[in-house]
C-alpha cells in the first residue's frame, strides 16, 4: 500500500512546466561548493554568501554541506529522467570541493541532446587533468574577467598570477573537444576587452561578453558596470555577420561569427522570460534575466530564481526515492510557473 501510494503521488504531479522549462533550454545548474581560491568582487555564488563578503566578515559564512555524492549523482540522474538535459557545474570554484571529482566521474551516460559543462575560474584544471579526462563533460567554460596580473588582483583579490589562469584554459583545451570563455564587462578590465578577445580568436576560443547583473552582493560596486555598446560597436567592424537570439529561457544575445569563430554578448535590453511568479515578485524592478535555470546548491536547495531565497525547495528528504524527487522538483516548478509559490 505504501509503495502504491508512492507512485500515486509520483504520478499526480504534472511535469508539463518542468518540462517545458527543458524544451526552452533551460539549465540546471548544480553547485559543488560556495568556497573558492579567489574572491570575484561581483561573485553571486549561485545565490549563497559569496567569499568577498566572507573575507571581508568571518561572521558571514555560506550555507552548510549536505549533500554527498552519492545524493548529487542521485539528484542529477532523476532531473535529467524527468527531462532537464543541459548541466551545468558550478560553484565557487567547482575544482576545490571533494565532491567534484567523485561525482564528474560518475556521471550517468545520457542521449545525443544531453550535455555536461563545467564553469571554473581555470586556476585548477592543470591540476586535476588526469582524472577529468575520464569524465563525460562535453565543455568547460572558463570565467577569464582580466587579462594581467593587475586587473586579475583588482577584481577578484588575489595573488595568483594571470599565467596560471592561461595555463588552464590551455590544459582544458588539451583535454575537452570545446572550451569556451566568457567575460563580464566592468570598468576593472574595459582597457583589456580587446586583449582578451584577441587572445581568444588566435586560439579559436567562442568567447561571451556579459553585462553586469546586479544583486544584494554587488550593490556596493554598481558603478564598475559598464555598458555592452562599445564592445558592440568593435565586433561590427571585424564582421557583419551578426544576429540576435532570444529564443529559450534566460537573457537574448547577440552573436557574431568571426572566421568561423563564435562571439556573444548578452545585455539587458534583449529580453528575458518571466512567468507566474515574476509577477508580483518585488524583485522584478531590477531582474534583468528571470527564470532561467535551476540551481542546486550543497545543502540541498533546488530554487528557481537567484535572487530569491525565500523560494528554495529544500530536496534531502527525496534523494533516496528518485521518483519523489523529480516530483517534488516538478511540483516547485508548477507553482513557480502558476505563481502560487
Amino acid at each position: 500500500m505504501q509503495e502504491l501510494t508512492r507512485l500515486y503521488e509520483a504520478d499526480a504531479v504534472d511535469f508539463t512546466a518542468l518540462r517545458n522549462f527543458a524544451a526552452l533550454r533551460g539549465q540546471l545548474r548544480v553547485s559543488f561548493t560556495p568556497r573558492c581560491n579567489i574572491a570575484c568582487w561581483f561573485c553571486h555564488n549561485e545565490g549563497d554568501v559569496p567569499p568577498p563578503l566572507t573575507k571581508m566578515d568571518r561572521s558571514r559564512q555560506p550555507r552548510e554541506r549536505a549533500m554527498d555524492p552519492d545524493g548529487y549523482l542521485k539528484l542529477i540522474t532523476a532531473l535529467m529522467d524527468a527531462g532537464l538535459k543541459r548541466v551545468y557545474f558550478t560553484g565557487g570554484e567547482p575544482l576545490t570541493s571533494p565532491m567534484a571529482r567523485p561525482v564528474l566521474e560518475g556521471l550517468p551516460e545520457q542521449g545525443p541532446d544531453a550535455s555536461y559543462t563545467l564553469i571554473t575560474n581555470g586556476t585548477r584544471v592543470r591540476t586535476h587533468r588526469a582524472w577529468l579526462s575520464r569524465t563525460r563533460l562535453d565543455k568547460v567554460k572558463v570565467s577569464l574577467h582580466y587579462f594581467s596580473d593587475e586587473s586579475l588582483r583588482a577584481i577578484a583579490s588575489t595573488r595568483i598570477s594571470i599565467d596560471t589562469v592561461l595555463d588552464g584554459i590551455e590544459a582544458a583545451r588539451e583535454i575537452f573537444p570545446q572550451v569556451e570563455l566568457n567575460t563580464l564587462l566592468q570598468r576593472e578590465n574595459i582597457h583589456e576587452v580587446g586583449r582578451i578577445l584577441d587572445w581568444a580568436l588566435e586560439r579559436r576560443l567562442p568567447v561571451q561578453f556579459i553585462e553586469l547583473v546586479s544583486t544584494d552582493f554587488n550593490e556596493s560596486r554598481a558603478s564598475s558596470a559598464v555598458s555592452a555598446e562599445a564592445i558592440l560597436t568593435y565586433l561590427r567592424t571585424l564582421t557583419t555577420d551578426e544576429h540576435v537570439e532570444v529564443a529559450g529561457v534566460g537573457q537574448g544575445r547577440r552573436v557574431f561569427r568571426i572566421d568561423g569563430i563564435e562571439i556573444d554578448v548578452i545585455h539587458r535590453n534583449l529580453g528575458r522570460h518571466h512567468v507566474g511568479q515574476c509577477g508580483a515578485c518585488p524583485m522584478r524592478a531590477q531582474c534583468v534575466e528571470g527564470f532561467w535555470a535551476l540551481r542546486v546548491d550543497h545543502n540541498g536547495g533546488v530554487q528557481p530564481c537567484l535572487l530569491r531565497d525565500d523560494l528554495r525547495l529544500n530536496v534531502n528528504e527525496f534523494l533516496t526515492d528518485p521518483e519523489r524527487l523529480a516530483a517534488a522538483v516538478a511540483g516547485h516548478v508548477t507553482s513557480f510557473t502558476e505563481g502560487t509559490l
